[in-house]
């Protein structure tokens, strides 16, 4: 059975691949369906989007087809950049430009604290089976920390271990990031339902 990643960010797949490697399932990415057409993130909730990714997918691929949308809440920032995470410095911007433009943000703030946040959706050919979160509390650190992981991984130290995700290995980010919680709460529900 195929599990379509409702992803083109080879970052994400790598990462998904990795938490979902003992399901029974050959999982595939967006990339691998040239002609599918993007989807238009234009919902205001993680949830939302994480839900119209999936669906979009599904119907395209007639695949089983999971897809998550992950949001940094920075509480200093009034909960920004939230959902608009991924294009928070604008539309084509880096990783780099986006942490560049939080720390700016921060400068001086005393108040550090965000949480990052990812809703997954899981969804068949008929429609949804299931949505999961994971959340992580931490704090904006002043500069970058590590050079391991992706988007705002450097800048976001984990209340849990004291640590960015940047200076986490892959498997330590694994053990409490957002994404593998939500992932991880939805392997039962996947196991369910192949069967």
């Amino acid at each position: 059975m195929k599990l379509l990643l409702a992803t083109r960010n080879e970052d994400k797949v790598i990462e998904i691949k990795e938490i979902l490697k003992d399901l029974e399932v050959e999982i595939v990415s967006a990339s691998q369906f040239p002609n599918m057409p993007d989807v238009i993130e234009d919902k205001d909730t993680i949830m939302g989007n994480s839900i119209k990714k999936a669906t979009e997918c599904a119907e395209f691929s007639k695949l089983l087809t999971i897809a998550d949308d992950t949001g940094l809440f920075v509480a200093a920032l009034d909960g920004k950049p939230g959902v608009y995470a991924a294009r928070f410095a604008g539309e084509y911007c880096s990783y780099k430009d986006n942490r560049v433009k939080m720390l700016k943000e921060m400068k001086n703030v005393p108040n550090r604290n965000a949480q990052f946040r990812t809703v997954c959706a899981l969804v068949s050919s008929d429609g949804l089976i299931a949505t999961t979160e994971g959340i992580v509390e931490g704090k904006i650190t002043e500069e970058e920390f590590g050079n391991n992981g992706f988007g705002y991984d450097a800048i976001f130290r984990a209340d849990e271990t004291g640590r960015t995700f940047g200076e986490m290995t892959q498997a330590e980010k694994e053990t409490i990031s957002h994404r593998s919680r939500a992932f991880n709460k939805m392997i039962p529900i996947i196991k369910k339902y192949i069967k």
